[in-house]
Protein backbone atom coordinates (compact mmCIF):
# COMPACT_ATOMS: atom_id res chain seq x y z
CA UNK A 1 0.00 0.00 0.00
CA UNK A 2 1.52 3.07 -0.59
CA UNK A 3 1.53 6.16 1.59
CA UNK A 4 0.42 9.40 1.84
CA UNK A 5 3.94 10.91 1.02
CA UNK A 6 4.92 8.00 -1.62
CA UNK A 7 0.96 9.00 -3.40
CA UNK A 8 1.92 12.95 -3.36
CA UNK A 9 5.43 12.16 -4.40
CA UNK A 10 4.53 10.37 -7.42
CA UNK A 11 1.54 12.86 -8.11
CA UNK A 12 4.63 15.72 -7.59
CA UNK A 13 6.73 13.91 -10.52
CA UNK A 14 4.39 13.37 -13.26
CA UNK A 15 2.06 16.03 -12.66
CA UNK A 16 4.13 18.36 -15.95
CA UNK A 17 4.70 15.50 -18.58
CA UNK A 18 0.54 14.17 -17.85
CA UNK A 19 -0.66 17.77 -18.81
CA UNK A 20 2.08 17.85 -21.72
CA UNK A 21 0.67 14.97 -22.97
CA UNK A 22 -2.86 15.33 -22.65
CA UNK A 23 -2.47 18.91 -23.91
CA UNK A 24 -0.96 16.84 -27.35
CA UNK A 25 -3.99 15.04 -27.41
CA UNK A 26 -6.81 17.61 -26.87
CA UNK A 27 -5.12 20.75 -27.50
CA UNK A 28 -6.56 22.59 -24.74
CA UNK A 29 -4.90 23.98 -21.67
CA UNK A 30 -7.67 24.35 -20.11
CA UNK A 31 -9.60 21.08 -21.04
CA UNK A 32 -6.04 19.40 -20.26
CA UNK A 33 -5.52 20.56 -17.27
CA UNK A 34 -8.88 19.44 -16.00
CA UNK A 35 -8.36 16.16 -17.46
CA UNK A 36 -4.92 15.59 -15.56
CA UNK A 37 -6.43 16.87 -12.05
CA UNK A 38 -9.81 14.58 -12.55
CA UNK A 39 -7.20 11.39 -13.30
CA UNK A 40 -5.00 12.41 -10.29
CA UNK A 41 -8.48 12.62 -8.12
CA UNK A 42 -9.78 9.45 -9.33
CA UNK A 43 -5.95 7.83 -8.44
CA UNK A 44 -6.12 9.08 -5.00
CA UNK A 45 -9.92 8.22 -4.40
CA UNK A 46 -9.96 4.71 -5.81
CA UNK A 47 -6.41 3.16 -5.92
CA UNK A 48 -4.41 4.98 -2.82
CA UNK A 49 -4.36 1.28 -1.49
CA UNK A 50 -2.40 -0.15 -4.10
CA UNK A 51 1.35 -0.66 -3.85
CA UNK A 52 4.02 2.63 -4.90
CA UNK A 53 4.88 0.34 -8.08
CA UNK A 54 1.79 0.21 -9.39
CA UNK A 55 0.61 3.95 -9.52
CA UNK A 56 2.67 5.31 -12.40
CA UNK A 57 0.81 2.67 -14.94
CA UNK A 58 -2.60 2.68 -13.09
CA UNK A 59 -2.13 6.47 -13.54
CA UNK A 60 -1.57 6.37 -16.95
CA UNK A 61 -4.34 4.13 -17.64
CA UNK A 62 -6.87 6.53 -15.78
CA UNK A 63 -5.36 9.57 -17.71
CA UNK A 64 -5.86 7.85 -21.43
CA UNK A 65 -9.15 6.75 -20.26
CA UNK A 66 -10.26 9.79 -19.31
CA UNK A 67 -8.97 11.80 -22.25
CA UNK A 68 -10.74 9.13 -24.50
CA UNK A 69 -14.05 10.24 -21.96
CA UNK A 70 -13.17 13.91 -23.01
CA UNK A 71 -13.05 13.50 -27.12
CA UNK A 72 -16.32 11.63 -26.08
CA UNK A 73 -18.13 14.31 -24.13
CA UNK A 74 -16.77 16.85 -26.76
CA UNK A 75 -18.44 14.79 -29.65
CA UNK A 76 -21.56 14.82 -28.45
CA UNK A 77 -21.62 18.41 -27.16
CA UNK A 78 -20.15 19.20 -30.55
CA UNK A 79 -23.05 17.57 -32.20
CA UNK A 80 -25.86 19.61 -30.11
CA UNK A 81 -24.96 23.22 -30.78
CA UNK A 82 -21.69 25.16 -32.12
CA UNK A 83 -20.20 27.06 -28.96
CA UNK A 84 -19.52 30.00 -30.16
CA UNK A 85 -16.63 31.12 -28.00
CA UNK A 86 -13.94 28.47 -29.70
CA UNK A 87 -14.33 31.34 -32.25
CA UNK A 88 -12.97 34.37 -29.66
CA UNK A 89 -9.12 33.63 -30.03
CA UNK A 90 -8.40 37.49 -28.62
CA UNK A 91 -7.53 36.42 -25.29
CA UNK A 92 -3.65 35.57 -25.26
CA UNK A 93 -3.42 32.39 -23.31
CA UNK A 94 -0.37 31.38 -21.47
CA UNK A 95 1.04 28.32 -23.03
CA UNK A 96 3.02 25.91 -20.60
CA UNK A 97 5.72 24.21 -22.30
CA UNK A 98 7.76 22.02 -20.68
CA UNK A 99 10.49 21.29 -23.43
CA UNK A 100 11.64 24.82 -22.42
CA UNK A 101 12.12 23.67 -19.33
CA UNK A 102 15.37 21.65 -20.38
CA UNK A 103 18.24 21.88 -18.14
CA UNK A 104 21.44 21.96 -20.15
CA UNK A 105 24.32 19.19 -18.99
CA UNK A 106 25.49 21.32 -16.52
CA UNK A 107 22.23 21.69 -14.86
CA UNK A 108 21.97 25.02 -15.44
CA UNK A 109 20.58 27.42 -18.29
CA UNK A 110 22.64 30.07 -17.06
CA UNK A 111 25.97 28.69 -18.57
CA UNK A 112 25.00 28.20 -21.88
CA UNK A 113 25.36 31.74 -24.59
CA UNK A 114 22.10 33.80 -25.30
CA UNK A 115 22.02 33.04 -28.74
CA UNK A 116 22.68 28.57 -27.58
CA UNK A 117 19.90 29.31 -25.60
CA UNK A 118 17.38 31.10 -28.68
CA UNK A 119 18.68 28.29 -31.10
CA UNK A 120 17.86 25.65 -28.25
CA UNK A 121 14.77 27.21 -27.86
CA UNK A 122 13.97 26.98 -31.72
CA UNK A 123 14.92 23.88 -31.82
CA UNK A 124 12.78 22.24 -29.22
CA UNK A 125 9.81 24.60 -30.38
CA UNK A 126 10.21 22.60 -33.64
CA UNK A 127 10.33 19.12 -32.09
CA UNK A 128 7.30 20.05 -29.88
CA UNK A 129 5.40 20.99 -32.43
CA UNK A 130 6.02 18.12 -35.12
CA UNK A 131 5.18 16.06 -32.01
CA UNK A 132 1.89 17.33 -31.55
CA UNK A 133 1.62 16.81 -35.91
CA UNK A 134 2.25 13.01 -35.22
CA UNK A 135 -0.99 10.62 -35.54
CA UNK A 136 -2.60 10.24 -31.62
CA UNK A 137 -1.22 7.09 -31.52
CA UNK A 138 1.60 7.13 -32.64
CA UNK A 139 2.21 10.29 -30.27
CA UNK A 140 0.89 8.65 -27.66
CA UNK A 141 2.99 5.41 -27.91
CA UNK A 142 6.22 8.07 -28.54
CA UNK A 143 5.53 9.95 -25.56
CA UNK A 144 4.76 6.82 -22.90
CA UNK A 145 7.74 5.06 -24.19
CA UNK A 146 10.33 8.40 -24.33
CA UNK A 147 8.69 10.66 -22.23
CA UNK A 148 7.60 8.61 -19.70
CA UNK A 149 10.24 5.73 -20.09
CA UNK A 150 7.84 3.53 -19.87
CA UNK A 151 8.68 -0.37 -21.82
CA UNK A 152 7.27 -1.85 -24.33
CA UNK A 153 4.60 -3.83 -22.32
CA UNK A 154 4.07 -1.45 -19.89
CA UNK A 155 2.98 1.05 -22.55
CA UNK A 156 0.96 -1.83 -24.68
CA UNK A 157 -0.99 -2.41 -20.90
CA UNK A 158 -1.32 1.88 -20.56
CA UNK A 159 -2.78 2.19 -24.86
CA UNK A 160 -4.97 -0.75 -24.30
CA UNK A 161 -3.20 -2.46 -27.05
CA UNK A 162 -0.48 -5.32 -28.27
CA UNK A 163 3.18 -4.89 -27.61
CA UNK A 164 3.89 -5.48 -31.68
CA UNK A 165 1.81 -2.15 -32.39
CA UNK A 166 3.19 -0.50 -30.00
CA UNK A 167 6.46 -1.11 -31.51
CA UNK A 168 4.66 -0.07 -34.67
CA UNK A 169 3.67 2.98 -33.55
CA UNK A 170 6.96 3.60 -32.32
CA UNK A 171 8.90 2.96 -34.94
CA UNK A 172 6.41 5.02 -37.28
CA UNK A 173 6.99 8.29 -34.58
CA UNK A 174 10.52 8.37 -35.24
CA UNK A 175 10.61 7.72 -38.34
CA UNK A 176 8.07 10.72 -39.10
CA UNK A 177 9.60 12.92 -36.58
CA UNK A 178 13.20 12.31 -38.12
CA UNK A 179 12.01 13.15 -41.90
CA UNK A 180 10.20 15.91 -40.46
CA UNK A 181 12.96 17.15 -38.74
CA UNK A 182 15.70 16.36 -41.41
CA UNK A 183 13.45 18.51 -44.03
CA UNK A 184 13.56 21.34 -41.80
CA UNK A 185 17.40 21.38 -41.14
CA UNK A 186 18.06 19.69 -37.90
CA UNK A 187 20.33 17.10 -37.55
CA UNK A 188 21.32 14.98 -35.37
Amino acid sequence: MASDKELSDFLKSVEKRAFKRTVYAVRSDDSALDIVQDAMIRLAEKYADRPAAELPLIFQRILSNATMDWFRREKVRNALMTNLSDFDASEPEGDFDLLEMLQTVEGSLGTESAADAVSRAQILQLIDSQVAELPARQREAFLLRYWEEFDVAETAVVMGCSEGSVKTHCSRAVHALAKSLRAKGIRP
